[in-house]
This record gives structure tokens, C-alpha cells and sequence, in this order.
């Protein structure tokens, strides 16, 4: 009986311990995640200092990059889509650029972001000629990855909203593209969304510095496009 006692006495002794341990290790995770997190939405906004414009002052460019994102189930682009694609024609018909790359998602024959993006702006009196389509800007860094790999952009200006601006040009400028920005900011009478991917851009911070870390490769890479070029030479 006094055996098992201090069996039993041992091993409660040994899950205590454990615990212990475990919540130690949860404590010192948590410490340096979000200490990585600080750095690197620090590095984010230091980059992208003095890179982020009004649609007035913004620097002339060859080419908008606009980052996809939402395209509603009737294959329209959402409005927070739409209100970057309006700055984008704005500066097209200003003369700030002479080319728009579209790039987003395509991830099924349903669903296709770049598709709904030229429609948008052709329909609204934007050449077809000038609207390249990126199928595979799966995220951020895909769209600024392949602009420079695939398409050759060197010097580009960035269009989204204001609270992605940050990261989209720093993350841009780190993969070899001039990148200057105009973020969208109407978006913000949609609080709750507005509010929620505001509060997103913490860990994406984190994730693009490690991505920008291990140089990893676009999703899908494939072979150089001369959409770009094509629309640049076509006056």
C-alpha cells in the first residue's frame, strides 16, 4: 500500500512538473512572438516611410500594381475591391501611370479576381490593352514577387487600402521593385471589416518579415510575361 502511495505521489509529481514546463514554454513563446511581431511592424513602417502618397502628390509611375482581394459571388469585384480599382483608373486618366497590373487570386474556373478586376476598369473606360492580369498573387507577397520575377516591374506605384499600404510597399521595395503607394481609405465605413483587417496586419507583418527572411519563392513562378512591357510599348 506504502508502494503505490508513492507511485501514485511520484507521478502526480511528475505531471506537475510537466505542466510547469509546458506553461513555462507557452509564456516564453508568447514573449517572442510578440516581440517578433513589434520588430517587424516597426521594420514594415520604417521601409515604407516616406514611400505612401495622396493620389495628388504621388510620383509618376509605369505601372499600377493593384492587389486583389474579395470578388463577390456574381463575380463582382466587393467594394473594398472596387475602391482600390477606382484609385488606380484615377491615376490612369491623371497621367500617373501607363499600365495597370492587376494581380489576385484565381484559385478555381469559379473564382478569378484578376477577370473581375480588368472588367471593372475596362467598363469604366480603361483600355484593355492597358490591364495586365496576374492570376497567381496569391497573397502580398506572391503579387510583389512576381510583378519584379515575372512580369519585370522596376518601378511600380501600389494601390490598396491604407492599413495594407505599409506592408504592400515595404514588401514590394524589399523584392527589388521602386515601389511607391496610395491606400484607399473610404473603406473605413465598413468598421467592423475595416477594423478586423486593420487588426490582421500584426501577424501579416510577422509573416512577411519571415517570408522576406527565408526568400522564399512565389506559390506558383512559371515563366517571364511581357503583358507589362506589351502595355507599356502600346501608347
Amino acid at each position: 500500500m506504502r508502494g503505490r502511495l508513492i507511485a501514485a505521489r511520484r507521478w502526480y509529481g511528475g505531471q506537475r512538473r510537466l505542466v510547469r514546463r509546458a506553461l513555462l514554454a507557452l509564456v516564453v513563446g508568447a514573449v517572442l512572438l510578440a516581440g517578433g511581431t513589434v520588430a517587424s511592424v516597426t521594420w514594415i513602417r520604417d521601409t515604407a516611410d516616406g514611400h505612401l502618397y495622396g493620389e495628388t502628390d504621388v510620383p509618376d509611375a509605369p505601372v499600377a500594381l493593384v492587389l486583389g482581394t474579395k470578388v463577390d459571388a456574381d463575380g463582382t469585384p466587393s467594394d473594398v475591391l472596387a475602391a482600390r480599382l477606382e484609385i488606380a483608373r484615377r491615376l490612369f486618366d491623371a497621367g500617373k501611370v501607363q499600365a495597370i497590373l492587376v494581380s489576385g487570386d484565381n484559385m478555381n474556373p469559379d473564382y478569378n479576381e484578376p477577370a473581375a478586376m480588368r472588367s471593372w476598369l475596362v467598363e469604366r473606360g480603361v483600355p484593355a490593352r492597358k490591364v495586365v492580369l496576374d492570376h497567381a498573387g496569391f497573397d502580398t507577397y506572391d503579387s510583389c514577387a512576381r510583378a519584379e520575377r515575372i512580369f519585370g516591374v522596376r518601378r511600380a506605384t501600389v494601390v490598396t487600402q491604407s492599413f495594407h499600404l505599409p506592408r504592400a510597399v515595404a514588401l514590394c521595395r524589399r523584392l527589388g521593385i521602386d515601389a511607391n503607394g496610395v491606400g484607399d481609405d473610404s473603406a473605413k465605413r465598413y468598421a467592423q471589416t475595416w477594423w478586423f483587417s486593420s487588426s490582421r496586419e500584426y501577424g501579416a507583418c510577422l509573416k512577411a518579415a519571415v517570408e522576406l527572411l527565408s526568400g522564399r519563392d512565389p506559390t506558383h513562378l512559371g515563366r517571364r510575361e511581357t503583358g507589362v512591357d506589351d502595355a507599356l510599348r502600346d501608347g
